[in-house]
């Protein structure tokens, strides 16, 4: 006689995190999940009254744990905040690595939470932010409610760049480079610009060629950006260019088609972009920082591309999904060739650690700032990836002024 499990229910929470995380919300279904655990859907019904269920509580339980592993800050008085913060750290870094196969779910599927769900979700995560500010306000008690916002994002941002990659690195090495670049950049000084509300530029590009190909591409991305793909329709893209939805179809077999050659034409241009902006470059180091400008640049010019990159690139057909991986890992090695020039005593395993941390700022801080492309704003994003990447910042005696 088989007997059931006493941890039949954490296994199954483990393994629909994991496949929420890995194929997305609508991508999975009980039957899938019941399979993964080696139950019958029959059975995982008496668990779970259904999907939506499943999901919340995978999500909702990852953001309890990030909670649950930073409350030791609360009992504790404040003696040595510098060490309590180190602990906070350590405790995320720890977290993180243990669930870096379903870690993505808080970060891009939580939006498919409904409600209170979606609010204690939220809470769950101001609360993480909260205990980061408290040691960090009294290591800097001249930070503005806007810097500290800033610097815990910053750090959550860092270390949750973990599960957003499959680069490998012993554990012990993770923990001792993740802590030391959260490190780093809770200790930044964010620049404080005279005219830092100057807008830059619209926060839209500038775009030359207007044949309906093109527009099909860049309003589908605004679109899936501000509704999603799952509830942006062929008739929302065709109203949006200013043609019958039937007319998509001469451009593209369907939606998910959209999608792909919108990833791959950005991640075209920004492969070309970055390898001519470094090889005007006299150095290294002057190339990395010439190519951390231009990815700053292109994230504030169009925001819509990085975010749901993440967010919806599970619903590409695989070998799209394939295709696209590839290339951003190019894109990914180019950087880690310059900083690792730049930055010798790290491995190439190191530094790919360290550059995919920085890509996770640039969406983080990014969506904090609302991407409003300001001299503060610019200044700051741009400040923090040479924190992560140079190890120090530039001082700069100019500024864009487009």
């Amino acid at each position: 006689m088989r007997r059931r499990p006493k941890d039949r229910k954490e296994q199954i929470a483990r393994a629909a995190a994991e496949a929420f995380s890995r194929f997305g919300y609508y991508g999975v279904s009980m039957e899938m999940i019941a399979s993964r655990v080696g139950i019958t859907a029959a059975a995982l019904y008496r668990h779970y009254p259904g999907k939506y269920d499943l999901f919340r509580g995978a999500v909702l339980g990852l953001g309890q744990q990030l909670v649950d592993c930073t409350a030791f800050a609360d009992d504790e008085p404040l003696d040595d905040p510098q060490d309590q913060l180190h602990r906070l750290i350590a405790a995320l870094v720890d977290t993180s690595l243990a669930n870096r196969n379903s870690g993505g779910l808080y970060r891009w599927e939580g939006r498919y939470l409904r409600g209170d769900d979606q609010a204690e979700l939220i809470a769950q995560m101001r609360k993480v932010h909260r205990r980061i500010q408290r040691p960090l306000n009294e290591m800097r008690p001249g930070l503005t409610s806007t810097q500290r916002w800033t610097l815990s994002t910053a750090v959550i941002s860092v270390i949750g760049s973990i599960v957003d990659h499959r680069a490998k690195l012993p554990a012990a090495q993770v923990r001792r480079l993740i802590a030391e670049l959260a490190d780093t950049v809770v200790r930044t000084d964010l620049p404080v610009e005279p005219d830092g509300d100057r807008l830059l530029s619209t926060g839209q590009p500038v775009r030359t060629d207007t044949s309906r190909y093109e527009a099909l591409l860049s309003e589908s991305m605004r679109l899936f950006n501000l509704k999603g793909y799952r509830d942006t329709s062929m008739e929302d893209i065709a109203a949006a260019v200013g043609m019958p939805a039937s007319g998509i179809y001469r451009y593209f077999p369907g939606k998910s088609d959209i999608l792909a050659a919108a990833f791959r034409r950005a991640a075209d241009r920004l492969s070309a972009e970055l390898s001519a902006v470094a090889a005007a470059a006299t150095d290294p180091e002057d190339a990395l920082t010439r190519v951390i400008d231009a990815y700053v640049e292109r994230s504030f010019a169009e925001p819509e591309l990085d975010y749901v990159y993440y967010s919806e690139r599970l619903n590409m057909s695989p070998a799209d999904q394939k295709i696209l991986r590839n290339m951003q890992r190019a894109t990914v090695e180019s950087v880690v060739e310059l900083v690792v020039a730049v930055r010798p005593q790290w491995t190439p395993a190191q530094a790919r650690f360290a550059v995919h941390a920085a890509m996770s700022l640039v969406i983080d801080l990014g969506r904090l700032m609302n991407y409003r492309h300001t001299v503060q704003n610019y200044a700051t994003v741009v400040r923090m990836l040479e924190a992560t990447l140079l190890g120090r910042y530039r001082l700069r005696t100019t500024l864009p002024t487009k």
